[in-house]
Parts: C-alpha cells; structure tokens; sequence
C-alpha cells in the first residue's frame, strides 16, 4: 500500500546513500572525481571511511576491472600518503584507517588473481619506492614523536596489515620496503618506554618475529642482525615483560577453566558438547591459543638469536601485565616471577592439548636451545635461587594430583616438566618427535651438570622410573610401532642417558646412595631392558627399514646388560645363603655396593655431547607453517575499522 501511494505522489522511493558510500561507487566507476571539485581530497578525508563498503568494492571487481582501475587506486594510495603530512588530526587518521582497508584488499585481490602484482596495482612500479619510503616516514614519527597512542595502534596496525599481505610471508614483496628501510629501531624503542610498551607490546613483537622471518634463508635480513646483537638491557627486560604477560594469562586462563569444569558436572557436560559442535567458549580459547602462538614464535626467535636475552629469562617481572597479548585486570596481586617460570608452566599447559602438538614442538625447541645455553643453565641450576612453579598435571587413575609443589631450582622443575611429558604421552598416537625433543632436553642439561660437576639436588628415581616406564611402552607396542615410526632411535637416546649416569653419575649425582638407586632400578626393572634387547637383536637381522638403528640400540645396551648379568647372580647367591625369596631395597643395596670392585663396564664415546640445535634444514617446513598460521590469524582478527572518535580527538587535544 505504502509503494503504491508513493508512485503515485511522486515516482519510486530511493533509498538515500550516505556521501561517502556514493564517492566510492562513483570511484570504482574509474570516474575522475577532481574534474568538477578540486578540493575533493581535502574533503574527502573529512569523511569517516566505510572501511568494509571499500573492501567490498574492491574485491568484488574482476581481473580486467581491477587492472583498468589501477590509476584510481594508485591516486587513492597517494593521496592518503600526502593527507598523513595534514595538521588535522581526523584527516590522518581517517587517512590511515583508508590505507589499511586498501592495502588489505587490494592484497586479498592479487594474491587470487594470477599475473598480478600488488605493488603495480597498489602504487604503481615507478613512484612505489618514493611512496612507501614517505610511508614509513610517517609512521617511524607517528610511533615516536609526542603523538596520542591511538594514532600509534592504528600506524602499527597499517603495519602489520602490511607485513600481512600474503600468507606466505617470503613472498610478500611489500616487505622489500621495510627491509630497505628498517622499522627496528622504531620497534624497540616502544618497548624501552614502559607506558607505550603495556599498549602496544604485543603488536612490536608480532611485527619483529614476522619481519625475522621474511626470507630469513635467503638473504641478510636487517631485522635479524639487529635482533641477534640488541644488547639494550630496557629493550630485552621489555620484550621480556610482554612475553610474561602473554603466557602468564594463558596460564590464568586455563587455571581459570580448570576452576569451573572442577566446579560443577553440568560445565563438563557443557564442555564435551562444545568440543562436539563448536560453542563461543571453544572459539575464545581457540583464540587465545592462536594468540600465545604469536608470542611463542616472539620467545623462540629472541632466545634463538640473541645470548644476551638469557639474563632476561631470569629478569624478576614485577608486573606481568604489562604489554600482554592483550591481557584483562584479573592477574592483579600475583608473585613475582620470572619469564622462565611462567613458560615452564605455560608449557605444562599446552602439551597437554592434543590440538597443541605443533605449539608444543614449538615450546620444546625454545627449551631445547635454553638447555644448550651455558648461562641459562647456570641460572637454571643455582640453588640460591628456588621457585615454586605449579605445573599442570594431567589427571590420571594411578596418582592424585596435588597443587601444593614446594620451591626448587628451574633445572629441577624442567625436569619435572619432561617426565610429566613422558607420563602422560605413551598413547597409540604416539609423538616420537616431541619424545625425540624431550629426551634432547634431558641430555643436554644432564651435559651441562657432568661439565659442570654441578649436583642437582633431585629425586632422579622419578625420572629413571619414566624412562623405564617409556622403554616398557615400546616393548610392549612394538609390533605396531616397529611399522611407521624408528623407535629404535628413541631407544638409544633414552639408554643412552642410563649410560650417561652410569658412566658419569658420580661426579653429578648429589651422593653416593643416588648412583646406588640407579642400579638398584636398572637391576630391579632388568626383564625391560632384556626384552628391549632382543626386540632390537631380532629386528636387526632382518632388512627393516630402520636397521642401523636397531644395531645402534643393541650397541648402547652393553653396560645396561653387563650391570643386570654382572650384580643377577651375585643377589641369587646371597638370597640363597640368606634363604631369602623377598629381600628389602636395603638388602640388595648392600648387595650392590659390595661388588662394584669386580664389575666390568666398556667406555663409551660421546656420551656427554650431542648435536647443538639448527633450525635449517631440520625445521625450516615447520616454521614456515608456523608462520603461515600467525599471519592468518592475524589477518582474521586485526581491526581497524571500530574506532572511537571521541577518545582520538580527546588525545589529540591533551597533547595539544
């Protein structure tokens, strides 16, 4: 009735479209706007920009459209460039917020349209390196000079849409840009300054990991040398800082969960149906995982490629909040801790998810090259310096799980970490990596205390029971295992740190009963290692596919079986003139110690070294894939478009 009347009293009813929207229609027409209004720009950028309509627009045009568009886009990219040199403070801002949608778009457009490039279509070959350099000349000022830091989120914002362009980073040539005209310098010094690193910490270390990473195998990468010589202690203990609270959140986060689930059945009944068909709880977590992941490749690439990061990692954080990834209020009135313990305890978390296999890996690396590191493990292992580090326990039949865990050193608490890792991983998926990784971790500090003749004040029984529990696993699962994984290796590596404590144990066990304890193990737990052996003797005479390494493994059990055969006989004899069936630990502890004099042991090579760590070739394929998932995840949830006006001309205003 209403559309009737209408026609009648004046023609159809047109629905009025604000100016903004027609400029862009008109725009994306390849029509000149300029022609009849010479001011256009200077207005133009008084307009608050529609910044999903100008996506929109761009990405629904064709291959043809886009190309024929290309002096339009390239006239927009400019103009929004020179408008950032503007005394008006909305104009830049408004100037920038246009920037991030067209530069987000037009990326989106090319990297599915083949034959085009996004520099050409973006901004045109010939005046590309004059603008971008402009570009970040502007955003190097906006970052560092007396200017609001709303202007600054949203500079760093337009960055990191930049450095987002294409899923692969290597092949984002904007990038070119930024390493011809280095961002590093500009980075760090918003984390020196305490007030800009608690607002934008977590965007300056998402932009300098994934700078490091552009074509990091290819070429010298400026943000990877300054990164690996940055010696400025404000600039680590910041970086350090925005790491703590990234983690230190997911930690609260998940204690938090742990909290609500313990609080009610009808939250595990709400739990399992979210993990069936997807709710807004398991989307939130899935981000905030996806968020640590970022900070992860932030803490990896930092403790790989600077030493003096290492003092860091023992910095005490007075404030955890400051500069996370992003972080709430809730972590108020915590201990004071160090970065080291909140990622031990991160760690304990995330290896506990089965969709966490490749943070995970991630985390056992960064332990891995800590463990390599003589300073690192210095710190780890003074007794001067205890902590008490609540790791997370996956719940199982066969122990209680107690929260109440007493300080001790960090060596000792990642040891704890490791065989909570073993415990809790013997599964019929079996992650030989992260096994391989983990057992790494063990060698290379056990390395370091034989160099060292340091003596960890440890209960070792808890990790010998472990690795025998694992060996146990093997054996046990070997048909099937023997099939699609080389356990054998894993096998070596976990007998070889028996022989490592067999051979070395005395100049690092904290005393004398400790080294009596491992034999007492071996002895007691002897039909382990008799059936690990002849599992690796049988295989190792057929043509398998891993052979050489069964050998291997039948070579590493000489000590391990010279022990069983030499001490078996000698507690069969004293049981039988004891007429004893079931003898005391005492007992066969007694037993032992008085006849190691005749027991013979082979010396063995290269016990106490291993391979030090190199991310190339080894993992190279995984960071890559890393990479790619923190560059769409980003792409995902980075917004530029919801801003609050009022807040930018009021910080505008108290600068002014």
């Amino acid at each position: 009735m209403s559309v009737r009347r209408s026609s009648v009293f004046g023609g159809s009813k047109r629905l009025l479209k604000e100016k903004i929207v027609q400029i862009y229609e008109s725009f994306f027409r390849g029509e000149d706007l300029t022609r009849h209004n010479p001011n256009f720009w200077s207005e133009f950028f008084l307009l608050k920009p529609k910044v999903a309509l100008l996506e929109a627009e761009i990405l629904k045009l064709s291959g043809d459209e886009l190309m024929s568009l290309k002096p339009n886009i390239n006239i927009l990219f400019a103009e929004c460039v020179k408008t950032l040199d503007h005394e008006h403070a909305i104009r830049v801002v408004y100037a920038l917020q246009t920037l991030c949608a067209l530069i987000s778009s037009v990326c989106k457009k090319t990297s599915g349209e083949c034959g085009f490039d996004v520099i050409n279509i973006l901004i045109g070959f010939d005046v590309a390196e004059q603008q971008m350099q402009a570009l970040l000349k502007h955003c190097s000022k906006f970052l560092t000079g007396d200017f609001p830091h709303s202007l600054a989120c949203l500079c760093l914002k337009l960055l990191l849409v930049i450095v987002t362009g294409s899923d692969n980073i290597s092949q984002n040539s904007l990038l070119e840009y930024l390493i011809i005209h280095s961002m590093f310098d500009v980075l760090v010094q918003l984390l020196c300054n305490p007030e800009s690193r608690a607002i934008h910490g977590s965007d300056v270390l998402l932009l300098i990991s994934l700078l490091v990473n552009y074509r990091k195998y290819e070429l010298s990468n400026p943000y990877i040398v300054k990164l690996s010589i940055l010696d400025n202690e404000l600039a680590l203990n910041g970086y350090g800082q925005v790491l703590t609270g990234a983690l230190s959140e997911l930690c609260h986060q998940s204690e938090t969960d742990e909290t609500e689930i313990q609080a009610s059945w009808l939250s595990s009944i709400t739990n399992m149906v979210g993990l069936m068909f997807g709710t807004e709880g398991d989307y939130s977590r899935m981000q905030q995982v996806n968020c640590n992941t970022g900070a992860l490749i932030a803490l990896y690439e930092v403790v790989h490629l600077n030493r003096n990061f290492m003092t860091t990692l023992a910095h005490i954080q007075t404030d955890v909040k400051v500069g996370s990834f992003p972080q709430d209020d809730s972590n108020a009135g915590l201990e004071q801790s160090t970065l080291l313990v909140t990622f031990f305890q991160y760690c304990s978390i995330v290896m506990q998810d089965p969709k966490c296999a490749n943070s995970t890996k991630l985390c056992f690396i960064i332990l891995s090259c800590i463990a390599e590191d003589q300073y690192a493990n210095f710190y780890m292992h003074d007794s001067n310096l205890m902590f008490k580090v609540i790791l997370y326990r996956l719940p199982m039949r066969h122990r209680k799980i107690t929260l109440d865990s007493q300080p001790q050193t960090l060596a000792a608490t990642l040891v704890d970490l490791i065989v909570e890792f073993i415990m809790s991983h013997m599964m019929n998926k079996f992650p030989l990596e992260l096994f391989l990784l983990a057992i790494g971790i063990i060698h290379r500090i056990l390395c370091y205390q034989k160099k060292s003749r340091v003596r960890l004040n440890y209960q070792w029984k808890n990790l010998w029971s472990a690795l025998i529990s694992l060996l146990k696993f093997l054996t046990l699962h070997k048909a099937q295992f023997a099939k699609k994984y080389d356990i054998f290796s894993l096998g070596s590596q976990v007998v070889n740190i028996f022989n490592l404590f067999i051979m070395y144990g005395d100049s690092f066990l904290p005393s004398p009963n400790s080294y009596d304890e491992l034999y007492y193990e071996i002895i007691r737990m002897h039909t382990v290692f008799d059936a690990l052996y002849t599992f690796a003797s049988r295989y190792s005479s057929t043509d398998g596919e891993f052979k050489s390494s069964a050998i291997s493994l039948t070579n590493c059990l000489i000590n391990v079986r010279a022990i069983v055969n030499h001490f078996a006989p000698k507690i069969d004899s004293w049981l039988s003139d004891q007429s004893l069936s079931t003898p005391s630990e005492d007992q066969i502890l007694e037993v032992v110690r008085k006849n190691y004099g005749s027991l013979t042991l082979k010396l063995q090579d290269g016990l106490d070294q291993y391979e030090p760590y190199s991310e190339k070739p080894n993992h190279t394929a995984f960071f890559t894939n890393m990479i790619r998932n923190v560059v769409i995840d980003i792409k995902q949830n980075i917004d530029y478009a919801s801003l609050d006006l009022q807040v930018i001309l009021n910080d505008f205003s108290s600068i002014t």
